[in-house]
């Protein structure tokens, strides 16, 4: 485990979000907020989580070797139980706090983290819904998407389909060449358009788990290092899996948890409470 030996006080500092931005959260499925994060401290304490990711990977294979899932990106979850400073940034009460604002609820947990490490050339994300993965009782759950330097255009920004969590269209579809066929055609035809736009180092973006989104090939020679935080409300309650991806959340994210019962595990802990 790395000591914890960097001042981090600022991951718990509250930032308000207001009432127009919680309404636009709810009408358009996702908020593009600036400036949440110091971007000096973000991208000195990016470094290590990037370094970590590279570490852990298991996937070594070149970009051509791979299908399109795995060409969209490097992935490592859960990287709070491998380092000390991780685990204070992970758990810090801000992000966690904007969380409970947007969705009005009184707390939420951790369901798990998860960095995303788009390799130069790296390829596009297709459009999916992060849901579809979860076996969560009710859609109170939000992704935090922390990119940890810029992300340019070019480097490929997370886009998000306006509106598209009112529509139960593609929900069966994992991510795959087949939802980004079917989804950008279904989401054109309904009218649901597609909002891309670069983050700044320090934004940080919220999206709900039925929001369809997507992202470009990192066309740039650097690589776009991301952390994501995936919070549900306090008393989520376990689903029964309904595919074999659930299937496979629950056991690795969820252990003990029983159906029916508030998801209350060593591993998904209350990260925010609003005072009484």
């Amino acid at each position: 485990m790395t000591d914890l030996t960097d001042d981090l006080d600022w991951i718990d500092r509250d930032f308000s979000v207001s009432e127009k931005t919680i309404e636009d959260f709810r009408q358009r499925g996702f908020v593009h907020l600036r400036d949440v994060l110091p971007p000096e401290e973000l991208a000195a304490f990016g470094q290590e989580i990037t370094q970590l990711t590279l570490d852990l990977n298991e996937d070594h294979r070149p970009l051509e070797e791979r299908d399109t899932y795995d060409r969209a990106f490097l992935q490592v979850m859960n990287l709070w139980r491998h380092s000390d400073r991780v685990r204070r940034f992970v758990f810090g009460k801000r992000l966690a706090g904007i969380a409970a604002q947007l969705m009005g609820t009184a707390g939420v947990r951790l369901y798990h983290d998860q960095s995303l490490y788009k390799e130069p050339s790296g390829g596009f994300t297709p459009a999916h819904a992060d849901q579809y993965y979860w076996p969560l009782a009710s859609a109170k759950a939000v992704t935090a998407w922390i990119p940890l330097q810029a992300v340019p255009q070019d480097m490929g920004p997370l886009a998000f389909y306006a509106e598209s969590h009112h529509a139960d269209i593609g929900r069966q579809l994992p991510i795959s060449d087949e939802s980004e066929d079917l989804i950008r055609t279904e989401m054109t035809a309904r009218g649901f358009p597609l909002i891309e736009q670069p983050f700044d180092l320090g934004d940080v973006s919220f999206h709900a788990g039925w929001t369809f989104h997507r992202a470009g090939a990192n066309q740039s020679t650097r690589p776009r290092s991301v952390m994501t935080m995936i919070y549900m409300d306090r008393d989520m309650r376990l689903a029964e899996p309904t595919n074999t991806h659930q299937e496979n959340d629950r056991a690795t994210w969820t252990p003990g948890a029983e159906v029916g019962q508030i998801i209350d595990t060593e591993i998904n802990p209350v990260r925010f409470e609003r005072a009484v």
